[in-house]
């Protein structure tokens, strides 16, 4: 949550993974509501940027202090 946007290849970049795997991750990000996609065109290409939405902030939150939780028992 670094980033208010991350572009499909950045992301791919980042992480480390295949068009499918990041792909088929992302697909259900957004039927759960935590990310939503901007598509648009940049020079005349195509681009889509992803951005978190305010229940993936809150689902995110929830996750770390879970991890936490689990560090410090």
């Amino acid at each position: 949550m670094v980033n208010d946007t991350a572009e499909f290849t950045r992301l791919k970049e980042l992480l480390g993974v295949t068009d499918g795997n990041l792909a088929s991750h992302i697909k259900y990000l957004e039927k759960e509501g935590y990310i939503m996609s901007i598509k648009q065109f940049i020079n005349k290409k195509p681009n889509t940027q992803y951005a978190i939405s305010k229940e993936g902030k809150f689902a995110f939150k929830k996750h770390i202090k879970a991890l936490e939780a689990l560090i410090n028992l």
